[in-house]
């Protein structure tokens, strides 16, 4: 088969989780994306919420099967030589639809063809295929090396504990239960004193409360370094759940910026500016207090943007007074305190 010669490799990545202004969640998930020509392939796919089948965590002998598949070891799960290259992340249902590809050897390479969007045993082309994508055709030993190194145990590992330091017990364990909804674990602690090196380096990310004084910011940071692990430190903004479950997701951010869709969040006065890498749907949502400490909750944007940076007009009633921005896609979250 005539195909262009591309190049492939994988690299960490995140379907960020989080509580919806709705009331709903989307589960956190962990996983392994698929680089072609140096971009992930899940960009080139406008606005899909979707994970590749290497997720972090399946089971390790589901992670070495589905290995397996792409390695071509095993046989398709679907008709015509298909395998799922993106799914649900929620339920990973083919019912829910998923990205299907063929993927076949031709002598020493490995393709990639004809992309459907398929929610069903056979895939329509004409109908649902990406008409656009592909084909790839990928050197046998640079794919071969990149999936087997997987089944090596050279998995992008996943911290997905986060470590909770602040005294507002009730607010924490809000926080933490929240978190735990969408996949992430949380522990909730005065302090880092005296934790054992190779349990904080099992976390993710370590977050705030309001109410911990610099030096015991500064303790903790020092506990961790003392274990050789550079983690991201959350400042809480304020004293809501859903503000701070966002907060902690973008803290858990894996993949480098370059390879981010959502790379840029700033709010000032009457509008906020967003930068965006590649075609996605985004969100964006405002929390504000006010004067009695009661919680407002506003959608202000729900749409799918090109690549570049655009101005999104704010509801000055939205963000009057204590007001922060949270900005979501299927793969970043970014917060901001609207600047007076």
């Amino acid at each position: 088969m005539s195909a262009e010669y591309a190049t492939f490799g994988l690299a960490p990545a995140t379907r960020a989780g989080g509580l919806l202004a709705d009331g709903d969640y989307q589960v956190h998930r962990d996983f392994v994306d698929f680089v072609v020509d140096g971009r992930p392939l899940l960009f080139r796919l406008s606005d899909l919420d979707a994970v590749s089948p290497l997720a972090s965590d399946v089971p390790p002998s589901l992670f070495t099967a589905q290995v397996q598949g792409l390695l071509l070891e095993t046989e398709a799960p679907l008709p015509a030589g298909r395998y799922i290259v993106y799914g649900c992340p929620e339920c990973e249902d083919l019912a829910c639809g998923a990205v299907t590809a063929v993927i076949e050897r031709d002598g020493e390479d490995f393709i990639w063809r004809d992309f459907a969007w398929q929610t069903g045993e056979h895939a329509d082309l004409e109908l649902n295929g990406y008409h656009g994508l592909g084909p790839f055709r990928f050197r046998g030993t640079e794919y071969r090396t990149a999936l087997a190194s997987l089944l090596d145990g050279d998995v992008p590992g996943a911290r997905r504990r986060v470590l909770l330091i602040g005294a507002r017990v009730a607010l924490l364990a809000r926080l933490a239960a929240a978190l735990r909804t969408i996949g992430v674990g949380a522990d909730i602690a005065h302090d880092a004193d005296g934790v054992p090196a190779d349990e904080l380096r099992g976390y993710g990310a370590v977050v705030f409360g309001r109410s911990v004084s610099a030096g015991e910011r500064d303790a903790v940071r020092r506990a961790f370094a003392g274990a050789g692990v550079d983690v991201p430190c959350v400042d809480g903004f304020a004293p809501v759940v859903p503000l701070l479950v966002a907060q902690t997701e973008q803290a858990l951010e894996r993949g480098p910026r370059d390879r981010r869709r959502l790379t840029e969040l700033t709010a000032a006065g009457d509008a906020a500016e967003l930068e965006v890498t590649s075609s996605c749907r985004v969100r964006l949502t405002a929390y504000r207090i006010d004067r009695l400490s009661r919680t407002h909750t506003r959608d202000l944007f729900d749409g799918v943007l090109e690549p570049g940076r655009h101005r999104v007009p704010l509801d000055g009633r939205a963000v009057k007074g204590e007001a922060y921005l949270v900005a979501r896609t299927g793969g970043t979250v970014l917060v901001t305190e609207v600047a007076r």
